[in-house]
């Protein structure tokens, strides 16, 4: 039996995240609005004309009960700040970010009814790791403010659920890279790297290297948040990593690049960077059971598309374009 097509609003659906998730359900045949400052350059392919409607919104003034007005699903991946920018100003960040996301939990609260994916950071929230994978039920001990803030509004979504049976869903994500990364904000170490290494720049590493994350490719990320915006409502998990469950190194991703291009890369090492956790892995058994998810691109696999979306200028993945189901 066919799916009855939902309406799925996508605060930052010009971004990285938002604009693969928006370009599956479209695909999919769901009805989608992306909303945010940045979501009118975006060109989607042209069979998804009349399946996606963008938006430009300025969420910190957004009437939000016009805005949510017939919307299934709301997918929360709009975010002002990176740890960098969240340390240099706290309350800008918690007032900015925290206070529009509890504006939105508001108008859902007045609706009644509706489904929250909220994107986390599964790198961040849990600070220095006491078990590696990590698993969701680890305490939350963020070292930067930017972490604080996004465990902060884990933490509301949390209360609305219970006091207000809203379907809060919060989506803890790892470190994702591919096509469509913006450059130049000091976030997302693999499509940094590869961009430097295609146009002959310096990479450069804090410390020795063998700092470690969890690196996903945008694909992967963008099926499962997917799945998660389908999944039947439940009252026992709604928490979930979504990450590769490998551990990567900045020296690993390096000698992989060098690899592929078949040259030695131009690297600068600077000093260590004190917020930087020296390990963090996510462990996505808990997304496996739910949701039947797990990635499918290893990180070799991952690297080289990306190498050959970045080389052809795509704007999406290819393997987000080309997918059907």
């Amino acid at each position: 039996m066919e799916e009855t097509a939902q309406h799925h609003l996508i605060l930052g659906g010009g971004g990285f995240l938002g604009r693969h998730v928006a370009l599956l359900l479209a695909l999919s045949g769901d009805r989608v609005t992306i909303a945010g400052r940045t979501v009118s350059d975006i060109v989607f392919p042209p069979e998804m004309s009349g399946h996606v409607l963008s938006k430009p919104l300025d969420l910190a003034l957004a009437d939000w009960d016009r805005l949510l007005a017939d919307v299934d699903v709301v997918h929360h991946y709009a975010w002002s700040s990176i740890p960098a920018t969240a340390n240099a100003d706290p309350s800008a960040d918690l007032l900015g970010n925290v206070g529009m996301t509890l504006r939105l939990l508001d108008a859902l609260k007045r609706r009644g009814h509706g489904r929250l994916i909220f994107a986390s950071s599964g790198g961040t929230v849990y600070g220095p790791l006491h078990c590696v994978p990590v698993t969701e039920d680890h305490p939350l001990a963020p070292v930067t403010a930017y972490g604080a803030s996004k465990a902060t509004a884990e933490l509301y979504l949390k209360l609305y659920r219970s006091l207000h049976c809203i379907d809060c869903r919060v989506a803890r994500i790892a470190n994702p890279y591919g096509a469509g990364q913006r450059a130049g904000r000091d976030l997302g170490a693999v499509t940094t790297f590869v961009r430097h290494a295609l146009s002959g720049q310096k990479i450069e590493i804090w410390g020795n290297g063998e700092v470690v994350r969890d690196y996903i490719h945008v694909s992967d990320v963008a099926s499962c948040l997917v799945k998660l915006s389908r999944a039947p409502a439940t009252s026992d998990d709604f928490v979930f990593n979504i990450g590769s469950g490998i551990g990567i190194s900045l020296n690993d991703i390096i000698s992989e690049l060098e690899t592929c291009l078949g040259r030695n890369l131009l690297v600068d090492r600077s000093a260590p960077r004190s917020f930087d956790v020296s390990v963090s892995i996510l462990a996505i058994d808990r997304v496996r059971r739910a949701l039947g998810w797990a990635p499918r691109l290893s990180f070799s696999a991952g690297l080289a598309l990306t190498l050959s979306d970045l080389k052809s200028g795509q704007p999406f993945s290819t393997v987000v374009v080309e997918a059907r189901n």
